[in-house]
């Protein structure tokens, strides 16, 4: 059966998902992750992708992020990795895959998960990470302790105060009280799986919009319908 492809909606944002192969190790000191930075920044800048939050770990990236058409995510992706990936090679005297085939995503429904998502992103995942070991994130930048080049931020970020102060410290106080349980199950269910991350309504205005299937089909056997001649008038 042929794979679906990618749920890829221009203007909203995406959470991103890309691991190594077999669990390789895609980062291994901080000039590995310099420059995937360095390239990342140019091939976001040339497709005109906006990142609003990322996390570098040892064995997978995870970015959320807004393209600006149905083409700019995986080719930004693409072109980083047409340079990461040969460079890596060489360094370290391997060949082969160093990404774990495609990349996950899920289309975030903003006012609801945006700021979820962005700090599942720059917390580890459900590992969890502590904010201060995160070099290789975008949480620095949204706390106010540096300005990062990478990022473009959200509506939904701005939304939280009036000045950066306001919005470093609402932040950084959204990171203290952590995600619950149930948000985390159900930001990875949506990207490793590939469904929307949102309300019914949201989901619903998807599917008719991109025309296909965007939330996993019920299981079991469609209902029978009876024939015409059997219906009561």
């Amino acid at each position: 059966m042929a794979r679906q492809p990618r749920l890829i909606v221009p203007h909203a944002p995406h959470h991103v998902l890309q691991q190594g192969h077999d669990q390789t190790t895609i980062f291994r000191d901080a000039d590995d992750h310099q420059h995937f930075m360095d390239w990342l920044r140019d091939s976001a800048r040339h497709y005109k992708l906006l990142i609003h939050a990322y996390n570098l770990l040892p064995g997978q990236f995870q970015l959320l992020a807004t393209p600006p058409d149905a083409d700019s995510l995986g080719a930004c992706l693409q072109r980083t990795g047409r340079y990461y990936v040969p460079w890596f090679n060489a360094k370290y005297a391997r060949s082969g895959s160093l990404f774990g085939g495609r990349f996950k995503t899920s289309v975030i429904e903003a006012e609801q998960f945006l700021l979820p998502c962005s700090l599942y992103i720059e917390l580890g995942g459900s590992a969890g990470i502590e904010p201060a070991a995160q070099d290789w994130s975008s949480y620095p930048h949204h706390i106010g302790l540096r300005t990062d080049p990478l990022i473009t931020d959200h509506a939904m970020y701005w939304a939280l105060g009036n000045t950066p102060f306001q919005r470093e410290a609402a932040y950084k106080n959204l990171c203290e009280q952590a995600l619950t349980s149930a948000q985390v199950t159900m930001i990875e269910a949506a990207v490793f799986k590939g469904w929307p991350l949102g309300s019914d309504a949201f989901k619903a205005a998807l599917a008719r919009q991109s025309r296909r299937q965007v939330v996993p089909a019920r299981r079991g056997r469609p209902p029978k319908i009876a024939p015409v001649d059997s219906v009561p008038d």
